[in-house]
């Protein structure tokens, strides 16, 4: 194995995976090949491994016990906890968090991935996908990991078929459809016997990609971290004379430098960043994951569980939310019950409100429930006795999660991720970056249902997202005029517009693109309330900036369209010569060219605008928003 340097391997990146699927499926024997391939077992672990597969009988050394380390797993051949093993190489750091394949060990499934930046699901190649395969790659994507490894093991069992591997590829990818997975790859393996595993196999010449090591060394994950919205929960005040007030934590999200300015929350005071102190010294930026000490320039009464954002970007303060949970404890949980609920560095008293569904595991569909046992999972309504402050979880994995203790036993009962925050008290407008603070989102005496029963039909945003001249304005024109043919109150929010208007105060760098696109959605989502299909046609090439806005309507009825079109085809349609302007840096920040376009994850339809006809584009548009408004006949 290659050596490295110390000081390289603390300078190296981090990741952290998981494994899961069904039972049986080898999950153990291939974080044990991992290990043994490259070169990261120590002698002693190795000659105890020896020493247990010879008391068993076995005349090879079985892998898998390298991660069973409970004795009831070694006895019985299964997973039951979260199995975690550090290794290294060269390129890369890895922390494995190896998690149970039993139905009844669900729970230990969510631990395991709530923090990975990738989760291996392992299919049996025999098998084919089964039940607890689609479980766990849907809790996986439930949980925002990142990305999904497919790794189709067995293969030696199957004599290496092609055709089988492609079939179970086609089977997995259909059934993944509608999980938000932005990034799945598929690999064909034989864990026990180290094909493609660390070296290309030779038994599957028909495979050309990479290997799993080689995959897990150079998947990109620096991207994923949110490095946009600065959070850092103060887990304790240093004050060790009169001299100096540290404010200690972990940055959760964003980056913080000297001089930035600040805001408190919930005080909603301000100040500025006078320095970033470490163990090694002062710094001048701390970005996600470090542990920092932060000083401001002036005395703010600050406690632990306060968060500290930036002024122009903060997390919504909310005593009210709907999340998922998993339900974790073997008491069941019910409506009304009294918990702790542990978020960041802020401990607050809760109440479940209310039950939406409960998630049928086996069929994934939604369920009336009452109650939640032992490793349901469901959506629910949140109430806390203090506010917090938090994101949702799409946005932001740190501030969006949290858990629900047992106040008596101080047992962990569940694991919840915020979807939206529904409590409207100190949101938007203030929290995003104004300063109408105390204001109240004002109901009138005539609700939006009143009003969609008067147009017979639902309110709805359909938000049309892709790269300039991908056909955006086109099709929302038609569309709006093919709703209004029908009699359909609709109306499109025309991008030029708004520059004449509601946002002729901004310019086009990052921070003003992201202004103007909260604007739109809030405008959006008032036409949403007066009963309205709002089109909104905007590049929108931030993830954050589209996700913010599906935050504040209603689930299901925000409707992302992504309008899937080759720059190259784009720029052969730019009438305007914008995208030549750009190459020649006339246009600075220009999407596509000098600035990234993050495409839609899962949008609610993809439409290939450089093979649809115009007509088709907005007929498949106009039948996916029937479905969403629910027009009366």
């Amino acid at each position: 194995m290659d050596t490295f340097s110390s000081e390289g391997y603390l300078n190296m990146e981090l990741l952290r995976f998981t494994t899961c699927g069904s039972v049986d499926d080898g999950k153990s024997t291939l974080i044990g090949r991992l290990l043994y391939d490259s070169k990261s077992i120590f002698e002693d672990q190795m000659e105890a491994l020896e020493a247990q597969s010879k008391a068993r009988g076995n005349e090879e050394v079985d892998l898998a016990h390298l991660t069973d380390g409970l004795r009831a797993e070694r006895e019985q051949g299964i997973t039951i906890d979260v199995a975690y093993r550090y290794f290294a190489t060269p390129k890369r750091k890895f922390i494995i968090a190896d998690t149970p394949g039993h139905v009844q060990y669900t729970r230990n499934m969510v631990t395991g991935a709530s923090t990975a930046d990738l989760a291996i699901v392992l299919i049996d190649a025999r098998l084919g996908v089964q039940i607890q395969s689609k479980r766990h790659a849907f809790i996986a994507s439930l949980l925002g990991t990142p990305h999904l490894l497919v790794a189709i093991n067995k293969m030696d069992l199957v004599d290496y078929s092609e055709e089988t591997y492609e079939s179970i590829k086609k089977d997995f990818s259909e059934a993944c459809e509608r999980m938000r997975v932005p990034d799945m790859t598929f690999i064909p393996i034989s864990a026990l016997n180290g094909d493609n595993v660390v070296d290309a196999s030779k038994n599957m010449d028909w495979y050309r990609g990479p290997t799993v090591l080689r995959h897990l060394e150079n998947v990109h994950i620096a991207s994923d971290n949110n490095l946009v919205d600065f959070r850092f929960p103060v887990q304790y005040v240093i004050r060790p004379d009169l001299n100096f007030r540290g404010y200690a934590g972990r940055v959760e999200s964003g980056i913080v430098r000297q001089g930035d300015q600040i805001t408190i929350l919930p005080s909603l005071k301000t100040s500025k960043v006078k320095a970033i102190e470490t163990f090694g010294g002062q710094i001048e930026e701390a970005f996600s994951s470090q542990s920092v000490t932060i000083t401001l320039e002036d005395e703010i009464d600050i406690t632990r569980g306060d968060m500290l954002v930036r002024s122009g970007n903060q997390a919504q303060v909310t005593q009210e939310f709907e999340a998922m949970v998993c339900w974790m404890n073997e008491s069941g949980m019910r409506p009304g019950t009294r918990y702790l609920l542990r978020h960041t560095s802020r401990e607050v008293q809760a109440v479940v409100k209310n039950i939406h569904y409960r998630l049928n595991m086996d069929t994934l569909h939604r369920e009336d429930t009452n109650d939640f046992e032992l490793n349901d999972i469901g959506k629910v309504t949140v109430r806390t006795a203090s506010p917090i402050f938090a994101d949702p979880y799409r946005d932001n994995r740190s501030s969006g999660s949290f858990i629900l203790i047992d106040p008596a036993t101080k047992i962990t009962v569940a694991a919840g991720m915020i979807r939206t925050i529904t409590d409207h008290q100190k949101q938007d407008s203030e929290i995003r970056g104004g300063n109408s603070g105390n204001v109240e989102w004002e109901a009138g005496l005539v609700s939006r249902e009143d009003r969609e029963k008067n147009f017979g039909h639902q309110g709805a945003v359909v938000w049309i997202t892709g790269l300039t001249a991908s056909g955006k304005s086109s099709i929302a024109k038609q569309l709006e005029k093919r709703l209004f043919d029908e009699g359909i109150q609709a109306m499109r929010i025309d991008g030029s517009n708004i520059r004449h208007g509601l946002s002729g105060d901004l310019g086009f760098s990052q921070g003003d693109r992201r202004e103007n696109i909260r604007r739109v959605g809030e405008l959006s989502r008032i036409l949403f309330e007066s009963g309205l299909v709002a089109i909104c046609p905007f590049v929108s090439p931030s993830s954050i900036d589209r996700d913010y806005v599906r935050s504040i309507i209603p689930e299901g009825q925000f409707i992302e369209v992504h309008l899937d079109c080759p720059l190259e085809v784009c720029e052969k349609r730019d009438q305007a010569g914008l995208y030549k302007k750009a190459k020649a840096g006339e246009i600075k920040n220009f999407t596509g060219v000098g600035s990234p376009y993050e495409a839609p994850s899962s949008p609610e339809l993809t439409l290939k605008t450089n093979e649809l006809s115009l007509d088709d584009s907005v007929e498949l548009l106009y039948k996916k928003v029937l479905e969403s408004i629910k027009k009366s006949s």
